[in-house]
């Protein structure tokens, strides 16, 4: 993926976790109770574009922060 495109999409999931007053370490800890091997500093690296994210991965973030998926992935 580009790595404008990643950093955008990792900047739009910060702001809709912050949004939902989550921290990264909460996101983390639902992402992990839901089946998927990630860290706080793997968040981290998310929104920050400086990792990949897997579709199951996009798929658990839609739905712990109760958005769609036009909202992760806007490029505006």
């Amino acid at each position: 993926m580009n790595n404008v495109v990643e950093k955008i999409i990792g900047d739009n999931i910060r702001k809709l976790r912050e949004k939902a007053g989550f921290t990264q370490e909460y996101l983390a800890t639902k992402l992990q109770l839901n089946g998927c091997d990630i860290t706080r500093s793997a968040i981290a690296k998310i929104e920050v574009g400086q990792r990949h994210l897997y579709p199951d991965e996009i798929v658990l973030i839609k739905n712990i922060l109760n958005v769609t998926y036009e909202q992760i992935f806007e490029l505006k």
